[in-house]
């Protein structure tokens, strides 16, 4: 066990021989921290949350009450193998919110990034891959593997798919169900989402200039009505059209053309 002794761990909080805990960390009572957890400088664990398992935490995380952070993933072909957590710095993870370790068929290891916002009863199941400064809206919820870049939110009641990629910038709106790969800088609606534009309001605020958002226009209605038999085929077209500016465009190009067991939300 390594306890920095600037720490503060209240008396009626559980710290399981093995843990380490960063200095300036603060454990509240009837908080469990398992024998393999790291929690790393200035980390906040407030009444009652539980942190087990393989599990790295990052400077300055928050957890909140009856959040339950590196328990086993809720899978069936699980086998007790010894797969981790890794949570990165400045995360705020509100009340009974859960993350998962990974699987070894996965790769066995559940990572996410920096300056996320996890509010009250989301999920993050096992194999998932989430970016920085996501934001995930109350119970809404992973599936396994999902992929989640950056600055991505989901509203409040959304889930996605096992497999699923969700790009960079896209916003999903509440209650969707979000069933294939999601551009980046996409806009989702509907109860089985559907690709309804592009994130302007998002990309605004991030402060885009209006050239590439003009271009990011001109590249989803290429994908939409342009030349080609699939979403792939549209998307090569582009790329290859030599007439691209735009890195936003690049980023979207790049994203379809990469990996995944997963077909595309289309613009309709």
């Amino acid at each position: 066990m390594s306890i920095d002794p600037s720490a503060l761990i209240h008396p009626h909080a559980v710290v399981e021989t093995g843990a380490t805990i960063g200095p300036g960390c603060s454990i509240g009572p009837f908080c469990v921290v398992g024998a393999e957890v790291t929690l790393g400088a200035d980390v906040t664990l407030k009444s009652h949350a539980i942190v087990t398992g393989w599990t790295e935490i990052g400077d300055g995380c928050e957890i909140f009450p009856f959040a339950c952070i590196g328990e086993i993933p809720q899978d069936k072909k699980f086998g007790g193998e010894r797969t981790r957590l890794i949570v990165g710095k400045r995360n705020r993870i509100r009340e009974g919110v859960t993350m998962n370790t990974g699987t070894a068929g996965g790769g066995g290891v559940t990572r996410v990034g920096d300056d996320g916002l996890f509010l009250a009863n989301c999920h993050v199941a096992h194999d998932c891959i989430v970016g920085d400064r996501v934001v995930m809206v109350n119970s809404s919820a992973l599936a396994g593997h999902c992929i989640v870049g950056d600055d991505v939110i989901l509203g409040g009641l959304s889930g996605v798919h096992q497999f699923v990629r969700i790009g960079r910038g896209v916003i999903v709106g509440a209650l969707s169900m979000v069933t294939n790969d999601v551009i980046p800088y996409g806009l989702v609606q509907g109860p089985r989402g559907r690709l309804d534009g592009l994130n302007l309001v998002g990309l605004k605020r991030k402060g885009v200039d209006k050239a590439d958002i003009t271009a990011l226009r001109a590249a989803l209605q290429a994908l939409k009505q342009g030349e080609g038999n699939s979403f792939q085929d549209r998307a090569r077209r582009l790329g290859e059209s030599g007439e691209i500016d735009s890195d936003y465009v690049r980023d979207i190009v790049a994203f379809v053309l990469g990996d995944s067991d997963r077909s595309f939300l289309t613009p309709e």
